[in-house]
């Protein structure tokens, strides 16, 4: 461990103990959170260098660290939260949208939270769809409920991000009257594996790969609307509640998926997430 990560472990550890929420205690803090199932435990835990420590209860409000760690590598990560609903931007990088206009305001689209796999867990092409492509993303991860906020205050409410990708059928999207299908098949939100909070979100460098390759490459400073701007236009219609999460857009051009491919999110101080592709049966 780091003598950084040490010391930002320590005043993590400081504040929870005397009851202040993990949200206000990481504030300025990098810190590394996840969710995992160790034997028969599943629990929230924070990163200590090679090792999980359990944490007592959800890390969206004032919790308690336990003496309980497990070794990272011998854990099995999880979705790192368990959202209500997930928002995805579509749209949000210039080098995406391409010659089209860019949107005056975040143009958001929902995602069944039921499409959700973890690090490690197989993307499954279905049957029926001709092109089904890979979309690199920035993840936010609410921390506080938000309702109405403005975007000042935005920041508040963000509890930390990770790495996501949304999985598109492209035919699906152009041809269906509603994308419930091109984005929300079973297995078409990959995210994770950690939650880290600490940093700048709107100034990572996001890579997307397939197969070792990089096919997409962009600091998430060149979204058109950064985060605070999409957390707080989102709760103005919709109420956004802890743990929920919204997919912050793509750049670039967006590679096609065939069964036997490994796709690789990585984002700058968060980590890499990475799912094979299969065919469905």
């Amino acid at each position: 461990m780091s003598r950084q990560t040490s010391i930002a472990t320590a005043a993590w550890v400081a504040a929870v103990l005397v009851g202040v929420s993990v949200t206000a205690a990481a504030e300025g803090q990098m810190a590394r959170y996840v969710r995992f199932r160790a034997g028969d435990v599943t629990a929230y835990g924070v990163v200590e260098g090679e090792r999980v420590r359990q944490l007592e209860g959800s890390p969206f409000a004032a919790v308690k660290p336990t003496d309980r760690t497990y070794p990272l590598a011998e854990v099995k990560l999880l979705v790192p939260t368990q959202p209500k609903k997930i928002l995805a931007a579509a749209g949000n990088y210039k080098s995406h949208l391409q010659d089209q206009p860019e949107h005056e305001h975040p143009e958001l689209f929902l995602k069944p939270v039921s499409c959700l796999i973890p690090d490690g867990a197989r993307v499954v092409l279905p049957k029926g769809s001709e092109r089904i492509d890979a979309e690199a993303e920035l993840v936010i991860v609410i921390g506080k409920r938000a309702k109405k906020v403005p975007v000042d205050k935005a920041m508040e409410h963000v509890f930390g991000v990770t790495c996501g990708a949304d999985i598109s059928a492209r035919d699906w999207q152009d041809n269906d009257v509603q994308w419930w299908r091109a984005k929300g098949t079973d297995t078409f939100g990959p995210c994770g594996p950690y939650i880290v909070s600490g940093i700048d979100y709107d100034k990572l460098m996001l890579r997307g790969r397939v197969n070792g390759e990089v096919t997409q490459e962009q600091s998430t400073a060149d979204m058109v609307h950064g985060v605070a701007a999409m957390v707080s236009y989102a709760s103005q219609y919709v109420t956004l509640e802890p743990g929920d999460l919204i997919y912050t857009g793509t750049p670039g051009q967006t590679p096609q998926l065939k069964p036997g491919d490994m796709i690789e999110v990585e984002i700058e101080h968060v980590g890499v997430l990475k799912n094979p592709v299969v065919g469905a049966k």
